[in-house]
């Protein structure tokens, strides 16, 4: 996909005027040459300041959470179209939201070619990789939209430029998919990128990056504030300190994350008719009604509901999926969703969802064309307020709202009273069986318990849409600090 990328950006690169002014030529190799990109094949930059959990806003109104960032340090080698973030922060608890206190995050992620991973400290283990096949397009984008990897990436791929009041616009696309359009102002200085990547649940999205306050690090002019937007909203707001010329980046893609995991869809039978649908980091729940299926949650992106629907026609074949149950907007539990709009399925969620996904679903998908972007069809809803119930007329599901949690404001959770179980996600995730519990409560996972009381629901089975096993509610209450029920 990016091939043609990597391998004109071994960039020595020489502008081959295909399409280009002496003019426009001029203006790009004058902003080249003040930012020293020319002679720059790996930087690194850091600096402080805030960054921001796209598609995790509490409310679908609200801009994505801030976290304060202690240290932001970026190191890039353009030769090899890799880089490495790492990221010291903890979440800002906005005003009024009931949030878990803050605790200090380090964030280690890279990206080398087709290949993005994380790197996370596993308890006392030694540090373990994990792949993120989905961050790929937005990690390189960070590469070539910074000042020098712009600049570079431009004279690559035959930018053309104009005249524009702020100075001069410069676009261009990377392998006949990605566009970039950047502005440099009359002192030579990249003020600002646009380019667009692929979401799942907001399509063709725009990443914009603003660079301002240039001054000199050591011989090389870059800005000292940079402001990235993505999705219509800040994702970092960073004070540059310092920055490096042509440090020493070699990273190696580990041997784990070489190869893009397979999505693996297990089920488990929780009871007749119920499956938990695992494998990787999110859940559903799929429940086997008289003549039709129920399916709680669409996690993530079309390659999971590809593979759900795939493992469903397996183990319940010949229904088809009559209601997929949302709990929530946020990015990684509404990523699937338009697949089952495209396979037919009602889309039952809280109104203030329906009202967002509308909106949002109305957004081209170009870059990476879903199941909905060809086949065009009308997305349908039951949404509701409060308290939903579906039922065949034996089996009755109950579709609660959780009220008055600080995780998110349009939120639920589905209860199978028959069965006694009891579906949720973000509230609680359970942990490894024996861990120790958490030294203070969730708020979470306490007004989880306490919707659950005030609803006098039954619970027998948790089955959390994220975490490792099924629990009771005798593991909540042990989570939260209460082993006995309350009467």
């Amino acid at each position: 996909m990016y091939k043609s990328l990597y391998t004109a950006v071994g960039l020595a690169a020489v502008l081959t005027g295909a399409g280009c002014s002496s003019l426009q030529t001029q203006g790009l190799q004058a902003a080249s040459e003040a930012s020293g990109a020319d002679n720059i094949k790996s930087i690194e930059f850091s600096g402080s300041g805030r960054w921001y959990q796209f598609g995790q806003a509490p409310n679908p109104d609200l801009s994505w959470p801030p976290f304060d960032v202690k240290n932001f340090t970026a190191d890039i080698n353009y030769d090899t179209a890799s880089a490495r973030v790492q990221i010291t922060r903890s979440q800002t608890v906005e005003p009024g939201r009931l949030r878990p206190a803050p605790v200090e995050q380090k964030v280690d992620q890279y990206v080398s070619g087709n290949t993005a991973w994380n790197v996370a400290a596993a308890g006392n283990a030694a540090p373990a990789p994990s792949a993120q096949p989905a961050a790929v397009e937005e990690r390189l984008a960070e590469i070539w939209a910074s000042p020098q990897g712009f600049l570079k990436a431009a004279q690559t791929n035959n930018a053309t430029s104009k005249a524009v009041e702020s100075g001069t616009e410069v676009s261009f696309s990377i392998a006949d998919k990605y566009r970039y359009v950047g502005t440099i102002n009359a002192n030579n200085q990249l003020e600002r990128v646009q380019t667009w990547i692929d979401n799942p649940v907001l399509g063709d999205t725009l990443v914009e990056t603003r660079y301002s306050e240039y001054k000199d690090f050591g011989g090389i002019q870059f800005p000292a504030h940079i402001v990235r937007n993505q999705g219509g909203y800040p994702v970092l707001d960073i004070n540059v300190s310092a920055v490096i010329a042509n440090p020493a980046v070699d990273i190696a893609i580990p041997q784990q994350v070489a190869k893009a995991p397979a999505v693996v869809v297990s089920p488990n039978k929780l009871a007749e008719g119920v499956y938990y649908l695992t494998g990787g980091s999110h859940h559903s729940v799929a429940i086997d009604q008289r003549d039709h299926i129920v399916l709680v949650e669409a996690p993530q992106n079309e390659e999971r509901s590809q593979a759900v629907i795939a493992k469903l026609k397996e183990i319940i074949p010949n229904k088809p999926i009559k209601y997929l149950v949302n709990t929530h907007a946020h990015f990684d539990h509404s990523g699937g969703l338009r697949t089952f709009v495209d396979e037919g399925a009602a889309i039952v969620t809280l109104q203030p969802n329906q009202t967002y996904y509308e909106k949002v679903w109305a957004a081209p998908h170009t870059i990476n064309p879903d199941r909905l972007s060809k086949s065009l069809k009308a997305a349908r809803f039951e949404s509701f307020t409060g308290k939903h119930v579906l039922s065949d007329g034996k089996r009755t599901i109950e579709i609660h709202s959780i009220a008055g949690s600080g995780h998110n404001d349009a939120f639920v959770l589905v209860y199978l009273p028959n069965e006694k179980i009891l579906v949720e996600a973000d509230a609680y995730t359970p942990p490894a069986a024996n861990a120790p519990s958490p030294a203070k409560p969730n708020p979470y996972s306490v007004n989880l318990y306490q919707n659950i009381q005030k609803l006098k629901l039954d619970v027998g089975q948790i089955a959390a849409l994220h975490g490792p096993r099924v629990v009771t509610l005798a593991d909540l209450r042990t989570a939260i600090g209460q082993p006995k029920a309350v009467k």
